[in-house]
């Protein structure tokens, strides 16, 4: 079962992604845990991934692709994997099809969690996290026992600077410019499952696996 994550960032993809991993044994992919682990390894691929890393640009899709094609080689994606945070552009879903196809293989299914901007904002900047320990909270869905303080550790909560509305808004058009084209794309290939990413975590799970099947 291979399956890519879609949905704007905030949706709880990642979230569900985890839980898809767990349920049915596959390995939860994303391509930041792919370059810290090519990277702390000195392989050859994170090596040329840390040169372009280094100088604050952006890895070459291709580079992605390879490193992403390398990952599935390992064991544990005998039986599928859950990718998440790649493909973010067409010509990277593009990229990934055709060393996908090169290698005999494709991609089963795409699943959207599609949650409304105005949900992902009101979200989003409920979140706080602990200046001490980096635990995260949120003043709705999962508060604190006092407010403003970390139930852990003590210390202050703030609203980070990548939850403040302004900023969410701005990520939400990078996504609607960049990754929203990948809902038509997987559509026309007759892979796309869309959930409704505004009901409970578990319900959005219960709909993942009425797609996926026990």
């Amino acid at each position: 079962m291979k399956i890519i994550m879609l949905g704007a960032p905030g949706a709880g993809k990642g979230t569900q992604a985890k839980m898809i991993a767990s349920k049915y044994t596959i390995p939860h992919i994303s391509t930041g845990d792919i370059f810290r682990a090519n990277i702390k390894n000195g392989t050859e691929l994170g090596k040329k991934a840390k040169t372009y890393m280094d100088q604050g640009l952006l890895v070459p899709d291709e580079l992605v692709v390879d490193l992403i094609m390398d990952r599935f080689k390992e064991a544990d994606c005998a039986n599928g994997y859950v990718l998440d945070g790649f493909p973010r552009t067409i010509p990277q879903a593009e990229a990934l099809d055709k060393a996908l196809a090169e290698a005999g293989t494709k991609v089963d299914v795409a699943i959207n969690v599609e949650v409304p901007d105005e949900n992902i904002v009101n979200r989003m900047g409920g979140r706080r996290a602990c200046v001490g320990c980096g635990a995260t909270y949120h003043i709705v869905y999962n508060p604190t026992k006092v407010d403003g303080v970390c139930d852990t550790c003590g210390k202050e909560l703030i609203l980070r600077d990548d939850d403040k509305p302004e900023t969410v808004q701005k990520r939400l058009n990078v996504y609607h410019e960049q990754t929203e084209p990948l809902i038509k794309y997987y559509t026309n290939k007759g892979i796309l499952k869309e959930v409704d990413g505004t009901v409970d975590m578990n319900d959005v799970f219960a709909a993942i696996v009425n797609i996926l099947g026990e």
